[in-house]
């Protein structure tokens, strides 16, 4: 591929998906492993993955910790609306936010409100003090909108492919 060449999905044949789909469920999976399940031997999945890789395709690979174990049973999404609305004030708040640990998600969303964040922390107790320690430290917050999860109906870090 040219590097001017801007990538698409076009660029992906059924074979580079179903390598990203099996990726996506187990990425430990040895590249053996992986040319089994494709019918193809080990070099082309080898060439295919690192391609993929190399293209931007696959990011990169990570542990998924389960959150109860290490302590993280409360999970809020929490909306967030802006008092004003500059670019130099978005930037400060995405990079105050962005630093909060405890965020693991944020999004900047069109409609009532200007961010959704995703937050996970131990108890109640401890999004309070996140709330008055952290968030509340946070400049040009003009409301903040919490919604607690209850339980979780389905969950994915998988892309649809």
């Amino acid at each position: 591929m040219n590097k001017t060449e801007i990538f698409s999905i076009k660029n992906l044949d059924l074979i580079d998906l179903k390598l990203l789909r099996i990726l996506q469920k187990d990425a430990k999976l040895t590249t053996k492993e992986i040319a089994a399940r494709v019918n193809l031997s080990t070099t082309p999945v080898y060439e295919r993955i690192k391609r993929l890789e190399k293209e931007g395709v696959i990011e990169k690979y990570t542990a998924i910790v389960n959150a109860e174990k290490v302590d993280k049973n409360l999970t809020v999404f929490c909306n967030i609306t802006l008092k004003e609305h500059t670019k130099a004030i978005g930037n400060k708040f995405v990079r105050d936010i962005v630093a909060l640990k405890e965020v693991v998600e944020c999004y900047n969303i069109s409609g009532d409100y200007d961010f959704l964040l995703k937050i996970m922390v131990q108890d109640m107790k401890h999004y309070q003090s996140f709330v008055i320690n952290e968030l509340g430290s946070v400049k040009n917050i003009g409301s903040a909108h919490s919604t607690f999860v209850i339980g979780v109906i389905k969950h994915s870090y998988a892309v649809p492919v």
